[in-house]
């Protein structure tokens, strides 16, 4: 960790509450189309519409709500009511309408680390929806740059390094998301810290028995200081 000049954070379930929202809405959803499917299959055709979706709409909770949408006009077709279309709208807007609920640790964390390092957030989703969470959040002040990215591949990060003007191996991720925060970055050469989350989206689980990549996983922000600090 001796060359790193930059970290990294994630910001979904990594400094603030995100996931759990989105399961207590599909929960919502299920129980919307109960008439039409059992629960875990509504499930299925959510997710299989989110991934035909993400090359369209990108993440977040927009693009979420028009997945559901979608998801509810196949399983219920003629049958669906107006009605259900519109309480899943009204699901959709209660996700953008979430307090900004900060994970434990962070607060204390990010002025200490910000003495040594330069901090900056690497998060993806809808960039009026992140902008909004991380304006509520209280924390921009802590941050040295901003970054609201379309996807998080090798590619995106090394456009990200480039525009932060260090090399690879300066630059530390730190996330939930195996795939996301930590796998694109130790391939180009950086460094990543992997904090799991209870609640994980699927999209972002990986295999950790077929990964031979090198990280360091802790269970809870505070451990970093014994790390960086």
């Amino acid at each position: 960790m001796e060359k790193i000049k930059v970290i990294g954070f994630d910001a979904d379930d990594t400094l603030w509450i995100n996931e759990p929202y989105y399961q207590e809405v599909e929960i919502k959803l299920q129980t919307l189309l109960e008439n039409f499917l059992p629960a875990e299959k509504i499930s299925g055709e959510l997710f299989r519409t989110e991934m035909s979706n993400l090359h369209i709409y990108g993440y977040g909770a927009k693009s979420f709500m028009l997945s559901m949408i979608e998801t509810a006009l196949k399983i219920g077709g003629n049958d669906l009511s107006p009605n259900i279309i519109n309480e899943i709208i009204l699901l959709g807007k209660s996700l953008l309408e979430k307090p900004v609920e900060l994970l434990d640790n962070v607060k204390e964390l990010l002025p200490e680390l910000k003495d040594k390092y330069s901090i900056i957030v690497a998060t993806k989703g809808d960039l009026v929806d992140q902008q909004r969470k991380l304006n509520n959040s209280g924390l921009v002040d802590h941050f040295d740059h901003i970054e609201i990215m379309k996807d998080k591949q090798e590619k995106d990060y090394i456009d990200l390094i480039r525009k932060l003007n260090i090399k690879n191996e300066e630059f530390l991720m730190i996330g939930n998301s195996l795939m996301s925060d930590v796998l694109p970055v130790v391939s180009i050469g950086g460094k990543a810290i992997h904090i799991p989350y209870h609640t994980t989206w699927i999209h972002e689980i990986a295999d950790k028995n077929s990964i031979t990549k090198d990280y360091i996983e802790i269970s809870k922000l505070s451990e970093l200081k014994d790390i960086l600090l």
